[in-house]
């Protein structure tokens, strides 16, 4: 896919990485992302891990940002929002350490960002159901929350709880300050659309982890699904119901 090349070289662009005890990949994910879209600045957030991520980020000199206990994915993410907000970054992309998210689908979620298209895009791996999928039962819950997201909003998003995002100037600002903390990306996405932001969603592919094993458990799962469906619908009365301009999303969050 082209893009305006020369726009995208005005646009200061953070990839955020946040990592939790991934000592098997991070080395990895890194220097691939680094040889591939050397462009582009990146941050790993160790997220207070207990293995030896950290080590490695020191002695492979990569840039890091050390937390000192685990905040979970939406607390390391945020942290990350606060640097690309404090450091003035244009964009910010959201790539998992795990070497699920292929840096090669990069140009895709920064093309409708550059365009002026989006303000938010997602890489789903359902809109061309090509690489790994996830197994049936997580399809599942996906499917159920991509219906909630409807019901609440209007939006369809099919890939709901892809970490692989994209997001401008604006929602780095508007992240920064209020991001869900536990399980976040649905919720983010609800809170995306309640501030009148333009979601999009890209057709990447993913690939099964790389190594290490994954936090979500099957008793998580069934965990995972009641506080999101519960924080999901929170989130949507918190808002109520929204009604302006794009013009006023200078201060989306009614502060004065």
């Amino acid at each position: 896919m082209k893009t305006d090349m020369k726009r995208e070289e005005k646009s200061k662009v953070l990839i955020i990485i946040p990592a939790y005890n991934e000592a098997e990949n991070i080395v990895h994910v890194v220097k691939h992302m680094t040889e591939q879209a050397p462009q582009y600045d990146y941050l790993v957030i160790n997220d207070g891990s207990t293995d030896h991520t950290l080590e490695l980020c020191r002695k492979e000199n990569f840039r890091y940002l050390d937390l000192p206990i685990n905040m979970g994915i939406g607390g390391a993410v945020q942290a990350g929002y606060v640097y690309a907000c404090k450091n003035d970054y244009d964009i910010a992309v959201q790539m998992d350490g795990d070497g699920q998210h292929d840096i090669a689908y990069l140009d895709r979620l920064l093309a409708p960002i550059l365009s002026g298209e989006a303000d938010v895009v997602i890489g789903s791996r359902f809109l061309e159901k090509e690489g790994f999928q996830s197994s049936a039962s997580r399809r599942l819950g996906i499917n159920i929350l991509s219906a909630l997201i409807l019901l609440t909003t209007g939006k369809r998003i099919m890939d709901v709880t892809s970490g692989y995002r994209a997001v401008n100037k604006m929602f780095i600002r508007i992240y920064s300050e209020d991001y869900p903390m536990d399980y976040p990306e649905p919720e983010a996405i609800v809170a995306a659309i309640m501030h009148l932001g333009r979601v999009k969603e890209v057709p990447v592919q993913m690939r099964a982890r790389e190594g290490g094993t994954s936090s979500i458990t099957f008793k998580k799962s069934i965990y995972y699904m009641i506080k999101v469906t519960l924080a999901i619908l929170i989130c949507r009365m918190g808002y109520g119901i929204r009604r302006g301009k794009r013009e006023d999303m200078h201060n989306p969050l009614g502060k004065e």
